[in-house]
């Protein structure tokens, strides 16, 4: 769900805002799975790398994940905790068999680039809502994945 479709059901900003934060919840927790996917079965020349590289982005999915989750908490808001949930609300798709690490690149690219836009329009959604709370913590996650993106591609030259 967008923010326009939202506001468009006439849905506050606040409920929005907890429509998306799961929406990130899922999102990240189906890109830890594909993560490890990538991160068991990478091969070729850039196998010590890209492994590492892998273990380290699912590490930071997972802490982004749970902190997202514990701020939907705080708020008294309830964050999807199901592998269903994660896969109805998730606009990240799933691993699909074996990838040339090429392709496995690329499409980690395409995810954070995903994540980055929703994470985008969750910030201004705090923002109208005056939650400076979750929209700094969006904000510095968005920046990493950013960072990410920048990397990987030059990565792929």
């Amino acid at each position: 769900m967008t923010q326009s479709d939202a506001k468009q059901a006439g849905q506050s900003n606040k409920t929005v805002l907890e429509q998306l934060l799961n929406v990130q919840v899922a999102n990240l927790n189906v890109l830890y799975v594909k993560l490890h996917h990538f991160h068991w079965y990478v091969q070729g020349g850039s196998f010590f790398t890209l492994h590492a590289k892998f273990e380290q982005l699912y590490n930071e999915a997972a802490e982004q994940m749970d902190a997202i989750a514990e701020r939907m908490l705080a708020l008294k808001w309830e964050p999807a905790a199901t592998l269903k949930e994660y896969l109805e609300l998730s606009s990240i798709q799933d691993a699909a068999g074996q990838a040339e690490p090429q392709a496995m690149v690329q499409s980690l690219i395409e995810d954070l680039a995903t994540l980055a836009e929703s994470y985008h329009e969750a910030i201004d959604l705090a923002d109208q809502a005056g939650d400076d709370v979750t929209g700094d913590l969006l904000t510095g996650y968005k920046r990493d994945w950013e960072k990410h993106m920048w990397m990987l591609r030059s990565y792929l030259g």
